[in-house]
């Protein structure tokens, strides 16, 4: 599994993670660093321009940055995402021509699928309708809050329930298509600097050849295990980020913690190679629930790692200098549960499955 960083880009990423995190970093600065580094081509087929390698590999690089900034590796699944679903459309006229712009991160690629993810699961209608006119569609609806969504540049995928009826649609939607409108900065808590808005969309006349797949109800749960398992990678990193900040401290008192260190860090350990085997199988293709557990619990696993982090430096965490990573850690932690899916959705289709957890 990848997951070390260029020094370059690790040194630069833990230079500007405060920046980002308050939105003092230009956003158009992030996507760019991580795509000069590769970042975006790992798990790609080499045929396609990637790297080559696994799912797990991506997943790797996105932990690798979350380690740093959950805010620089939030960007980079978003854009990730939509490289895969280039790299699974059939749509192969659409994927060669905005593949390559996407990997050397001249494009900025954004996933607006989380709506259609929780319309699998039966936990929201569709947002976004489209209706045909002539050889094209017309795009009508808005995406409440999607990263990624650079100003100089943008495509963004969404779902759209077709008003003639038949099965959702996924298609791309690009910054300057007329009708596509990108809202203001929302007014976020920290990782102010993933240029995240609400985008809203009137009218937007779509030529059909943008449709990645027709049939979203038969494509998506393909494409879902990757989805998930690369936001997997986010408080992945984050939580051995805090286990080995919690791991060096070594004040008075601070040996009482390093069994309970020791086991989160093998808890940890035991869902990566879950998430791991799981997709390497192919078995989350038909059984999401057991990818839904795994991201529940990197969740918690996140939130008990910044709490150990917290208790193994006291009061030092506290001061505003010393205690500026703990902090945008802790933030970032609250953040994990409710990426969309949030871990109340995926509970929700959890309980409608008969499972909990």
């Amino acid at each position: 599994m990848t997951g070390i960083l260029p020094p370059d880009l690790a040194g630069w990423l833990a230079a500007q993670a405060k920046g980002i995190d308050a939105g003092d970093v230009p956003a158009a600065l992030i996507l760019p660093r991580l795509a000069d580094a590769g970042l975006a081509r790992v798990g790609v087929p080499g045929a396609l321009g990637g790297q080559g390698g696994t799912a797990m590999d991506a997943v790797g690089a996105i932990a690798a940055v979350a380690r740093e900034s959950l805010a620089a590796a939030f960007m980079l699944w978003g854009h990730r995402c939509f490289v895969e679903f280039m790299v699974r459309t059939p749509n192969h006229a659409l994927r060669d021509r905005l593949l390559p712009d996407l990997l050397a991160g001249r494009l900025a690629g954004a996933s607006g699928l989380s709506n259609v993810m929780k319309f699998l699961a039966g936990l929201e209608p569709l947002e976004v309708t489209a209706r045909p006119e002539g050889d094209a569609l017309v795009i009508d609806g808005i995406l409440p809050w999607v990263t990624n969504l650079r100003e100089q540049g943008f495509v963004v995928a969404t779902a759209a329930d077709p008003a003639d009826g038949g099965p959702a649609l996924i298609l791309a939607l690009a910054h300057d298509d007329p009708g596509v409108s990108r809202g203001a900065d929302l007014a976020l808590m920290a990782m102010r600097s993933s240029d995240t808005a609400a985008l809203r969309i009137e009218g937007a006349r779509v030529p059909r050849d943008r449709i990645i797949a027709a049939d979203a109800p038969g494509w998506l749960p393909g494409v879902r295990p990757a989805f998930l398992a690369m936001q997997c990678g986010l408080p992945l990193g984050l939580a051995r980020r805090s286990l080995d900040e919690a791991a060096g401290e070594t004040g008075a008192g601070r040996g009482v913690l390093a069994a309970p260190i020791a086991a989160l860090r093998a808890r940890l350990d035991q869902v990566a190679a879950a998430l791991e085997a799981g997709l390497a199988s192919g078995g989350f293709v038909t059984r999401p629930a057991a990818l839904f557990e795994l991201r529940i619990a990197l969740s918690d696993i996140a939130f008990e790692a910044v709490s150990l982090e917290l208790q193994a430096g006291g009061g030092r965490c506290y001061l505003q200098g010393p205690g500026g990573g703990f902090a945008r850690r802790w933030r970032e932690a609250a953040f994990v549960p409710v990426i969309t899916p949030s871990t109340v959705q995926l509970r929700t289709a959890l309980a409608a499955l008969g499972r909990a957890a």
